[in-house]
């Protein structure tokens, strides 16, 4: 699947805030514009798989990005209606997006430069996590998504 966001220019201003991210190879490269979501985590067995870990992501409107590089950008259907954004070269885990939701992106939190100001509020299918990862208090957590 080719980005769908291929060519669009971020519109979207709240405080002027702007965020850039990349892979580790920088073949995926993209700025944020606006204001980003807290970062929430999801356990679910396929986020685990995918990641290596669990998906620890913020969120965006489609609109906020802009690519200042996407050549390497490929995207993974594990169903037909969920999508995971990567790098075929170097192969971070970059995007999660689902057609139910088109107004929302969500980005690996780990892509972005840092600092980000971000923190981590919940977390979505602890009901799946691995039993080696000892969660962190003061996080509001859900079986299933919320």
């Amino acid at each position: 699947m080719q980005s769908p966001f291929k060519g669009r220019r971020a519109t979207a201003r709240y405080r002027g805030c702007m965020q850039r991210g990349r892979c580790d190879c920088g073949g995926v490269s993209f700025e944020l514009d606006g204001e980003l979501r807290d970062v929430y985590n999801c356990h679910c067995v396929r986020c685990r798989r995918i990641t290596g870990h669990h998906m620890a992501a913020t969120a965006v409107r489609p609109n906020q990005v802009t690519f200042t590089a996407d050549a390497t950008l490929r995207w993974y259907d594990p169903v037909p209606s969920v999508h995971y954004g990567f790098c075929g070269t170097c192969g971070s885990t970059m995007f999660w997006k689902a057609d139910g939701d088109p107004d929302k992106l969500c980005v690996s939190a780990g892509t972005l430069d840092q600092p980000t100001g971000l923190r981590t509020t919940k977390a979505w299918w602890v009901s799946e996590a691995a039993d080696y990862h000892e969660r962190p208090s003061g996080v509001l957590e859900f079986p299933v998504e919320d």
